[in-house]
């Protein structure tokens, strides 16, 4: 989406950790802690390739492996800031309606369809509204 239309989309991430995850509440502090050190991005995309053996072990070889300063993401996964971003996360998915992921919205419209196809006709439509005001 983001190479069709460079200059029109954002993408924002919110985490939602599933409960049932025992393990997706660390994934989501420590992606926003590896995000304080620029490598949100890197960091969540490495978390979903490895999360059939996800575990704090894991957690500590992604941060390892992305060359993260290790106290410092330590200290961040456990800071307050960082627990209030999950839970704004977590506090904006519920005022949403989101009840599983991946949900995706397109201008606050929810996607029934989360094909490319579909995404992009809704933003193309969303750009003809805009054009129209």
């Amino acid at each position: 989406m983001l190479e069709n239309n460079p200059d029109t989309v954002k993408i924002v991430l919110k985490n939602m950790p599933l409960q049932f995850h025992k393990f997706a509440a660390p994934a989501a502090l420590a992606a926003l802690a590896a995000g304080e050190q620029g490598k949100f991005w890197e960091f969540h995309d490495e978390l979903f390739a490895n999360s059939p053996k996800l575990d704090p072990k894991a957690i500590d070889d992604i941060a390892t492996k992305l060359d993260l300063d290790i106290a410092k993401f330590k200290t961040d996964m456990n800071s307050p800031v960082i627990r209030q971003k999950l839970a704004k996360d977590l506090h904006d998915a519920q005022e949403a309606g989101v009840t599983g992921t991946p949900t995706i919205f397109v201008n606050g419209i929810k996607l029934k369809s989360r094909s490319l196809p579909a995404i992009q006709k809704l933003i193309d439509e969303e750009l003809a509204q805009k054009a129209k005001q």
